[in-house]
């Protein structure tokens, strides 16, 4: 039941304790039910309006209604009233406040101890992991990497690299060539690069020799996809250029980086072969690391050796002095200096390593496929 203020006849120090016993009593009782903000507005207007407030009643039918020699008692007790009244809509304010954040907060409460969604780690491609490990060998033998455009010209595709005007590579059945360059003369017409090798003479005329690079990148013919051909791919290439250069240090530099990716029990073999840019050419083989070189797995045939206990790896040869004409003014004297060339396929070395059979399940971006090699 609401309190209501009485009219005080007895104003003596012992009646005064008695009726603030009581208004506080109801206050603490009102207090005690606040459940909500709303409930405290109500409660505080009740206690505290300038019109009608319980505190209002008790400055006038106490304090104002107290005789002459009451009044100063009677005001102390009023103010005391007021202290306790305001400090327990303060506090009733606040636990009411508490209670709502609290329930707001219950609402939208996240249990953390639960396991967050996981998020998916990448990792490198196995095509891309093959070549930064082969580079990475390259690099170890002191060897810098070089990059160029994709895009390229004639001139840097075949001119340069001494393939005559009528050389089949330029025919468009191998080649892509950007479409209406018809109009340009033919050493300045755009391609798509079909090998790195362009970025070889591009190095030679920006840096005086010796050069030691490696050059890592894609490449595109007009190949027909299947499971060992695609019109995109990619290549990894070298140039050493310098003054005594030989064969052997061909074999030998070419050798040691075939036993440290491929492990120091593999062999290597060249046989002689036919490249526009280098004279003498030749093909590199390596023992079948899958095999070890015999032909055989156990009782079944090695497919990736045909039985013949070598896989073909890379072409390589001495660089032609032809080349050398091309980047002759930045001190390239062919009569000083030789050097050696090499390229190798990372797609087809990671389809060996990781003992995958189609070259396309690289490209078609299958996670499924992917996943295994992370």
């Amino acid at each position: 039941m609401a309190y209501t203020v009485p009219k005080l006849k007895d104003f003596s120090s012992a009646a005064l304790d008695k009726v603030a016993e009581k208004l506080l009593a109801a206050l603490h009782k009102e207090a005690a039910e606040i459940k909500s903000e709303p409930d405290w507005k109500v409660f505080r207007d009740r206690w505290m309006a300038r019109k009608n407030g319980i505190l209002t009643e008790v400055n006038d039918l106490w304090l104002k209604a107290a005789p002459k020699d009451a009044k100063r008692e009677a005001g102390q007790r009023v103010n005391e009233l007021k202290q306790r009244v305001e400090q327990t809509i303060d506090a009733a304010l606040s636990r009411s406040q508490g209670a709502a954040a609290a329930s707001r907060l219950d609402a939208e409460r996240l249990d953390i101890t639960l396991p967050g969604i996981a998020r998916p780690i990448g990792a490198e491609h196995p095509v891309i992991r093959t070549m930064n490990e082969m580079v990475a060998v390259f690099r170890n033998l002191g060897y810098s990497v070089q990059e160029g455009p994709e895009i390229e010209t004639d001139y840097y595709n075949f001119e340069s690299l001494n393939f005559p005007p009528n050389h089949p590579a330029r025919d468009m059945q191998d080649t892509l060539f950007i479409a209406n360059q018809e109009s340009k003369p033919l050493r300045d017409r755009l391609l798509l690069r079909t090998h790195t090798s362009p970025v070889q003479i591009r190095t030679m005329e920006k840096m005086k020799p010796p050069i030691r690079i490696v050059i890592p990148g894609k490449v595109h013919r007009n190949d027909p996809p299947d499971a060992s051909h695609s019109p995109m791919f990619h290549q990894i290439e070298g140039l050493a250029v310098d003054t005594n250069i030989t064969f052997g240090d061909l074999k030998g530099t070419l050798d040691h980086a075939m036993k440290a990716f491929f492990g120091s029990s593999v062999k290597t073999s060249f046989r002689p072969s036919f490249f526009p840019f280098t004279e003498p050419s030749a093909e590199m083989m390596v023992s079948c690391f899958i095999c070890g070189g015999s032909g055989r797995r156990g009782s079944e045939p090695c497919r990736p050796c045909k039985q013949t206990g070598w896989i073909e790896i890379l072409g390589c040869g001495m660089v032609d002095p032809n080349v050398y004409e091309f980047v002759k003014d930045n001190g390239y004297d062919s009569r000083k200096l030789s050097g050696f060339a090499f390229g190798m396929g990372p797609d087809r070395i990671a389809l060996l390593k990781y003992g995958v059979d189609d070259l396309q399940l690289f490209f078609q971006n299958d996670v499924r496929f992917l996943r295994q090699f992370a």
